[in-house]
C-alpha cells in the first residue's frame, strides 16, 4: 500500500482547518476585503479630471454630518422601515393564524404564498408602478371608484402618497415571508396550554395574548430582525417606482448612496454613506437582540 503523504494525512484527519479554509476564503474575498476597502475609500475621493483616487482625510465624514440631503434621506428611510415592518408584522401574524389549520385547501394556500417571494423586487416594483398609474392603473381606478382619490391626485406623483404607494409593493411581496415564519412557529407550539385554556373558557383574545404571543416571542424576534435588516437597505422599489421623487418624498439612504457613487462619481462619499448604513444596522440589530434576549 502506498504511503500516505503528510498533506493527504492532514486532509483526512479530524483537524477542522481543511473544512474551515474554504469558508474563511469566501469570507475574506466577499466580506472582509470589501469592508476594509470601503473604509479605506471613505478617506479618499475620485478626482475625475485627474482620473485617480486621492486622499482627502476626514472630509467625507465631515460632509456626511453637514449634508442636509443625507439627514432627509435618513428620515425617509426610518419612516419606511418602521411603517413596512409594522404592517408586515401585523398582517403576517393575522394571516398565519388564519392559515394555521389542516382543513382541505389550506396547504395549497400556504404553498401559493411562496410565489411572491420568487419574483424579483424590480419586477414587483414595475408591476405596482403600472397598477398605480393615474390613467390606466387598476389600483388608481379602484381608489377613484370608492372616492378615496381623484384622477388629479396620482399616487406616485403626490408627495404625501408616494411613500405609501411604494410600501404597497413591499408589503405585498414580503408579508408572505413573515407568514411562513410565523406558521412554522405556530406549528411547533405545544397543544397542552390551549387545551387547558379551552377548559377554563378563555376567550380567543386571552388565548392569543396570554399563550400564543409569549410562546411565539422568540420566533417573532427573529423574523423582525431578519426583515428589519433587509428593509433598512431598500432600494429596488424606490429606484423603479419613483427614483426618490417627487422631490425627496421617497429618497432613502441607500438610493442616495447609489446616486453619489454611480451618478456623481463620488466614490469616497458613497462609501462613507454605505458605512453609515452599516453602523446604523449593526447598532440597531445588536440593540434589538439585547432587548429581545434572542439566543442563537
Amino acid at each position: 500500500m502506498a504511503a500516505v503523504t503528510p498533506h493527504r494525512r492532514w486532509f483526512l484527519s479530524d483537524h477542522p482547518a481543511p473544512w474551515l479554509l474554504p469558508l474563511v476564503a469566501i469570507l475574506v474575498v466577499f466580506a472582509i476585503y470589501p469592508l476594509i476597502y470601503n473604509v479605506w475609500l471613505s478617506f479618499h475621493e475620485y478626482a475625475s479630471f485627474r482620473r485617480r483616487v486621492e486622499y482627502v482625510g476626514w472630509a467625507n465624514w465631515i460632509q456626511l454630518f453637514n449634508d442636509p440631503r443625507m439627514w432627509s434621506s435618513l428620515t425617509v428611510t426610518f419612516i419606511y422601515f418602521f411603517a413596512a415592518l409594522a404592517l408586515q408584522l401585523v398582517l403576517g401574524m393575522a394571516l398565519a393564524l388564519l392559515l394555521d389549520a389542516d382543513e382541505p385547501g389550506f396547504g395549497l394556500l400556504r404553498g401559493l404564498l411562496t410565489l411572491t417571494l420568487v419574483i424579483p423586487p424590480a419586477v414587483t416594483g414595475m408591476m405596482f408602478l403600472l397598477m398605480e398609474d393615474p390613467q390606466f392603473g387598476v389600483l388608481s381606478w379602484l381608489l377613484n371608484a370608492v372616492g378615496l382619490l381623484t384622477p388629479a391626485t396620482p399616487i406616485l406623483a403626490t408627495p404625501s402618497l408616494a411613500l405609501a404607494g411604494v410600501l404597497l409593493a413591499d408589503v405585498w411581496q414580503w408579508t408572505p415571508f413573515m407568514v411562513l415564519i410565523f406558521l412554522a412557529g405556530l406549528r411547533g407550539l405545544p397543544p397542552e396550554p390551549y387545551e387547558a385554556a379551552m377548559l377554563d373558557g378563555a376567550s380567543w383574545w386571552t388565548v392569543f395574548t396570554r399563550i400564543t404571543l409569549p410562546m411565539m416571542a422568540k420566533v417573532i424576534a427573529v423574523a423582525v430582525l431578519i426583515r428589519g435588516i433587509d428593509l433598512f437597505r431598500v432600494f429596488d422599489y424606490i429606484f423603479v417606482m419613483t427614483s426618490g421623487g417627487p422631490g425627496e418624498a421617497t429618497y432613502t439612504l441607500s438610493l442616495y448612496a447609489w446616486q453619489q457613487t454611480f451618478s456623481f462619481i463620488k466614490w469616497g462619499y458613497g462609501a462613507t454613506l454605505s458605512l453609515l448604513m452599516l453602523v446604523i444596522v449593526l447598532v440597531m440589530a445588536n440593540l434589538f437582540i439585547w432587548l429581545a434576549k434572542v439566543r442563537w
